[in-house]
């Protein structure tokens, strides 16, 4: 099998001949009256009509010789086949076809549809153009691309080639068109807010940062969809808003996990956290539906559905009932030996009583297949969340599906001197050495000592797509970010 320079060269010849010939191998435009779908839905009144039009497509397949040859067309939509005949298009044109044509080059041909004695719909080229010739070949037909690393690096080919992970970024477009109706739909109002911040907020994450040359200042790349500036438009006077945007995280790569990813955050004045879970699961409900057209999924090794009734979990219970640890007593020796138990391995890096307790929560949250909402989180754990009239816990909710938190919202706090409290709390873990906890905010609390009124918050990422759709979450991406070679 001849190498790939080998091949490259072989096809260069072929360009030089279409120069040679006078025919542009890189047109602006070809002829192309309908999609190949439309032919093959309305192939009988098209064939009824016995009118030439001109199909365009990529060159998949090339069979035959002499008098006779057959094309296999695809342009993204549908494949097509185009018969090649000597005594219709010219001994010449024929020839000269032959002679420059490969698989994986674009063409356009003019002819008329017929149905051939095997029963294959068809078009007879009477005249044909080259779109663009292909200088390297496409995979080899039936294998395909089999490296995982060369699939992610070379997304074009694996999506030409694999029917099924095309329908993937069908079904992902389809996710997040159906939550932005399901969010106008109940009254709210899309907005933009800023990528580039000075202040990162909203999250427990390890922010990129960059410098501004014009402003001559570091700036970091947003963790969340606008959060903090979200709730600056609820104290503006909007009552419901939302955002599906980018946002960044400087973490590690997991089947879970990427650095760059889209996202949704809505804010809805005076609601609280019971008002968010109800709206979250008919959104869920309905995005599934819409997307995928099912509420059962099969998701890792648990069965999901989504129509069951959706369970609430204590954050205290869940964990004394997996690890017999009561977190609220427990000092951080206790649940450092509580993890050592179970075998838990993690990162020391930052570590604290919060860490730990989280550490050990993951830990549970395997075990728990969903559908539900987690609840009751400790205040220390959500510096942002209004506190529950226990004084100990937040109004907070995280939908779990299939052993994972799959969004998180809670009753936005509104409280400007309780936020500037817990803000310093996660400055002084910060300053600590934990770079994921927060950064203080102070304009954001200044904007909530002109007042906002009580307000539910909640985001969600493609991690929910990429869960539903089996896969893990660099997958379940176009181009995910890659280490160059």
């Amino acid at each position: 099998m001849a190498g790939i320079e080998e091949i490259r060269t072989e096809r260069l010849k072929k360009l030089s001949l279409l120069k040679a010939a006078g025919r542009d191998p890189y047109p602006n435009k070809i002829p192309r009256d309908h999609s190949l779908h439309y032919v093959r839905e309305y192939f009988a009144e098209l064939t009824e009509a016995k009118q030439d039009i001109a199909l365009s497509g990529r060159v998949m397949a090339v069979r035959g010789q002499g008098a006779i040859q057959f094309v296999v067309l695809n342009d993204g939509t549908e494949k097509f086949q185009v018969v090649f005949k000597k005594d219709v298009i010219g001994d010449d044109e024929m020839a000269f076809f032959g002679s420059v044509i490969d698989v994986g080059d674009f063409i356009s041909v003019t002819g008329e549809l017929f149905t051939t004695q095997r029963g294959e719909e068809s078009i007879m080229a009477k005249m044909w153009v080259m779109g663009a010739k292909s200088l390297l070949p496409l995979p080899e037909k039936w294998h395909g691309l089999e490296d995982e690393d060369v699939k992610l690096r070379k997304r074009y080919l694996d999506i030409m080639l694999d029917p099924e992970l095309r329908d993937l970024f069908v079904k992902k477009s389809k996710f997040w068109n159906s939550i932005r109706s399901f969010m106008i739909a109940e009254g709210f109002l899309e907005v933009e807010t800023p990528l580039l911040e000075n202040t990162t907020g909203g999250a427990d994450a390890r922010p990129f940062k960059t410098h501004h040359n014009a402003l001559d200042i570091d700036v970091f790349l947003r963790i969340s969809c606008g959060e903090l500036w979200q709730k600056r438009l609820m104290v503006a006077g909007y009552n419901k808003v939302f955002e599906i945007g980018r946002i960044f995280r400087n973490e590690g790569i997991s089947p879970e996990h990427a650095q760059d990813y889209t996202q949704l955050e809505f804010y809805w004045g005076y609601a609280n956290y019971e008002d968010g879970m109800e709206l979250v699961e008919r959104m869920y409900k309905q995005v599934a539906q819409e997307t995928f057209g099912t509420l059962q999924f099969t998701i890792g090794n648990f069965e999901v559905d989504l129509a069951k009734k959706w369970e609430h979990y204590d954050y205290r219970a869940t964990i004394k009932e997996f690890t017999d640890t009561d977190i609220e007593s427990a000092t951080l020796s206790d649940i450092e030996e509580a993890l050592r138990h179970l075998k838990v391995e993690y990162d020391k890096k930052g570590w604290n009583r919060i860490r730990a307790i989280d550490t050990l929560w993951k830990y549970c949250r395997k075990k728990i297949a969903g559908p539900g909402f987690l609840i009751n989180m400790p205040v220390e754990m959500s510096p942002l969340a209004k506190l529950s009239k226990d004084g100990k816990t937040v109004e907070q909710f995280q939908p779990i599906i299939a052993g994972s938190e799959l969004g998180k919202g809670y009753s936005e706090l509104n409280d400007p001197i309780d936020q500037a409290r817990r803000f310093q709390a996660q400055q002084n873990m910060r300053d600590a050495g934990d770079d994921e906890a927060q950064m203080f905010d102070h304009e954001f609390v200044e904007a909530l000592e002109h007042g906002m009124p009580p307000t539910c918050g909640f985001g969600l990422s493609e991690r929910v797509f990429s869960f539903l759709a089996n896969k893990p979450i660099r997958e379940a991406q176009l181009f995910p970010l890659m280490r160059p070679k």
